[in-house]
């Protein structure tokens, strides 16, 4: 088993009509044993700035630390909100600059421009490698089964409501074909004007 597998999950974002969605399931465990069902994998970065981090559960925690340092030092610096395009080249640094010995998490960033209100989505492999998506990003144990449903599934210019039930669905079946993930999961539709973020019920075998 990689150790990319070692804790299990899986994470989707997904962009709508001037809003996007980010989705993760909440099971934590090591290898086939499941140990928590309340593991958190999306942190809020700024009002609209959302990150995922599929991968090892101890480096989810080392890296989100390590971002949120350097996140501050920005705007502190700058004096304005870090734009979601910076944050991606701020972590695709962190992260290549310990390539030789590197973090084990594959970060996703899911925002609203704090300016503009574009929607902004990206993720990156354990080396910072930058992948920017106009309609979907899928992370976790589970990502071949995700890329499969999410290319099924999602239709530009969807709406809050058509976006959530489309992320949930590609979610949930996914989960559903992958032992190491599951067990819950939950969505962020995130809206100019307001974070929406509800719980899915899963299988819990």
């Amino acid at each position: 088993m990689s150790i990319m597998d070692y804790n299990g999950g899986a994470l989707i974002g997904m962009k709508g009509k001037d809003c996007v969605a980010i989705a993760t399931d909440k099971r934590f465990g090591i290898q086939a044993q499941t140990v928590s069902l309340d593991f958190t994998k999306v942190f809020q970065i700024n009002p609209h700035t959302y990150m995922g981090f599929p991968g090892l559960a101890t480096d989810i925690f080392t890296v989100y630390e390590k971002i949120m340092f350097r996140k501050r030092l920005y705007e502190l610096k700058e004096n304005r909100k870090i734009s979601p395009k910076a944050l991606a080249s701020m972590v695709s640094n962190l992260l290549y600059e310990n390539r030789f010995s590197p973090f084990f998490v594959e970060p996703m960033i899911v925002a609203l421009d704090e300016v503009t209100l574009e929607p902004y989505m990206c993720d990156m492999d354990l080396i910072g490698c930058v992948n920017k998506s106009d309609n979907f990003v899928v992370g976790g144990t589970s990502s071949s089964q995700l890329y499969g449903l999410c290319e099924a599934l999602w239709e530009p210019d969807m709406e809050e409501d058509q976006l959530f039930e489309t992320i949930s669905q590609a979610l949930v079946s996914a989960c559903n074909r992958d032992a190491i993930s599951g067990w819950g999961a939950k969505v962020y539709i995130i809206k100019k004007d307001k974070i929406i973020v509800r719980d899915i019920k899963t299988r819990m075998d």
